[in-house]
């Protein structure tokens, strides 16, 4: 028994028909292939849930709790089945990735639809359609030929991507499909969101960052204007290592005798698929079975590849995709982007002037620059915006890696959202109490400008803060107290100015936010906030793996460690 697969609208001369002529209207392929388009319609409209809706943090105060009601699907789920981010993460990082799975079975499906994930699922590739809908087709000046010698480029920046990533740099973030559209919509459409749900007050400033992301985003939309899909035809990285897999395919495009070498399979194809004999590029053919609905004397059919009959005698052989001498090519380009950016070869451009300050969960900072592909999912799960992307602050191995910014806003307490959607666990998914006490930092105070260490008046702000957030973590300490001439002081003289416990801060950023928001921004008090939060060794808790809380109850002295866990816990958490 054959398997076929043909799912296109057959070729009708006769009659114009409504529905046909509405499809004709919309273009050719959802004339000659709608089921193709619905089911790409579907996933881009998944995709969008999860990102705008399931992974938006809003709904009550608890957040964690919001988005564990509404995430029945893993807000991190396309990210995990783009294989090239899984491989390439797990080899810089030299360690297991749990979303290897999740690419392996998209890799699998790909055994039956070639391609399929390009074709049917990619997101960026239905935005990238539609920009070539409403812009692509009706602007042609730009127009390129498809012979140039970018017809191999996503071969070349695969071998890139995959080399940097045996030298231990994780590039995948800037060119992979899933992080470029993912980032992008994020900074695009993410402040829009904000902007108008919950006031354009709440939308934070926009930084090198943002503008990197935003133009490359762009950029690969405009590609377009050279030639439909030009990214995904000619330079996406993920569709070449799904082109690789189309070697195992079982599924194939056919042509049969019947062919009349009309030429209209070329003309729709929209991924170059189809060679000058009109028989299969197999590496290229995602089965979108465009070709299969406009061949008007049905030549073309979609079966298993050992399928022989009554085929048409290709006159070109099989073609290469990449050369000897473009493999070493792009081979020393990823040997020399991860030379000029990895710090243990000496060669980082930038440093830090302050070490930044990562979510809580964070594993230590050589892994996680190795683990984080920069999709901006953590940004998105984030209430209040207090993850941002980083700029060039460490050259571009720290460029869209998230950093607390807590002149902004502060870390949350009932928020464990970045870890439960980081799609390579770069940043570890807590519970409540273990995020309880993951220190991100350490809470400094500036004695020589906080209002009350400097005799100037009295603030308690950033203390109100840390204890309405359950952490009690700052106290209170007479200074500047005036005496008689006993030696005894004087009642009511002095101020009770803020001492940081450093064993109970979480270095959650909720004071400096205040201290800045109200003395700094409002007041004028103060050209900068007296509080910081700054990170670091012994400032900050950066584990592969074990529990926060016994790593700080080690730390106590057995004299001082409670019987019971209630007094770890901030008061939102309550008794165990």
């Amino acid at each position: 028994m054959r398997l076929r697969l043909d799912h296109f609208l057959p070729f009708r001369s006769r009659g114009p028909g409504r529905l046909r002529q509405a499809l004709k209207r919309i273009g050719p392929s959802w004339l000659f292939a709608p089921w193709r388009r619905l089911v790409q319609a579907g996933f881009f409209l998944f995709y969008l849930i999860l990102l705008f809706w399931v992974a938006w943090p809003y709904g009550s105060p608890e957040y964690a709790r919001s988005r564990e009601a509404r995430e029945a699907v893993d807000a991190e789920l396309f990210l995990a089945i783009d294989p090239l981010v899984s491989v390439s993460t797990a080899i810089a990082a030299r360690t297991w990735v749990w979303s290897l799975a999740f690419a392996g079975v998209m890799l699998a499906v790909g055994f039956l639809v070639p391609r399929g994930f390009c074709g049917y699922i990619c997101p960026l590739g239905t935005l990238i359609d539609l920009f070539d809908w409403v812009v692509g087709k009706r602007v042609t000046r730009f127009r390129v030929k498809g012979d140039g010698w970018w017809v191999r480029l996503k071969w070349y920046v695969l071998a890139g991507t995959i080399v940097a990533s045996m030298a231990g740099v994780l590039v995948s973030g800037f060119v992979a499909a899933i992080p470029v559209v993912t980032r992008g919509l994020q900074f695009a459409v993410g402040p829009v969101q904000t902007g108008v749900s919950r006031g354009w007050y709440q939308v934070p400033p926009m930084n090198a960052g943002h503008v990197v992301s935003l133009v490359l985003f762009f950029a690969v939309l405009a590609m377009g204007l050279w030639r439909p899909r030009f990214w995904c035809r000619y330079v996406c990285p993920s569709g070449a290592m799904f082109s690789a897999m189309n070697a195992l395919r079982a599924t194939e495009r056919k042509v049969e005798t019947s062919c009349i070498d009309c030429g209209k399979c070329v003309e729709v194809c929209p991924f170059d698929a189809i060679k000058p004999d009109f028989t299969t590029r197999t590496l290229e053919c995602t089965l979108c079975q465009t070709c299969g609905g406009v061949c008007p004397t049905k030549a073309i059919k979609f079966v298993d590849r050992w399928d022989g009959s009554a085929l048409k005698l290709a006159t070109t052989g099989p073609e290469l995709p990449v050369t000897r001498r473009g493999f070493l090519s792009a081979a020393a380009a990823g040997l020399a982007l991860a030379a000029a950016t990895k710090e243990a070869w000496g060669a980082r451009l930038w440093r830090p002037v302050v070490t930044p300050i990562r979510p809580p969960g964070s594993v230590p900072e050589q892994k996680f620059l190795e683990l984080c592909i920069r999709c901006g999912e953590c940004f998105r799960a984030c209430p209040n915006d207090v993850l941002q992307p980083q700029g060039f602050a460490q050259g571009i191995e720290g460029l869209w890696t998230p950093v607390a910014q807590p002149n902004w806003s502060g870390c949350d307490p009932s928020c464990n959202n970045c870890g439960q959607v980081c799609p390579t666990g770069a940043i570890r998914p807590l519970s409540l109490l273990e995020k309880s006490r993951a220190h991100m930092g350490l809470a400094v105070v500036n004695e020589k400008t906080c209002l009350p260490w400097a005799g100037r008046e009295a603030c308690q702000m950033c203390v109100d803060e840390c204890n309405a957030a359950g952490y009690k973590a700052i106290e209170f300490r007479r200074v500047g107290v005036e005496v008689d001439e006993e030696g005894m002081p004087i009642e009511g003289s002095g101020f009770s100015a803020p001492v940081v416990v450093a064993d109970l801060c979480v270095g959650c950023g909720l004071c400096q936010t205040r201290c800045h928001g109200v003395n700094v921004t409002q007041k004028g008090l103060l050209k900068r906030t007296a509080i910081e939060v700054l990170a670091g060794p012994g400032k900050e808790d950066r584990i592969m793996k074990g529990s926060y809380v016994e790593l700080h109850r080690a730390k106590e002295e057995p004299s001082t460690v409670p019987a019971g866990e209630d007094e770890y816990l901030p008061d939102f958490l309550g008794p165990k």
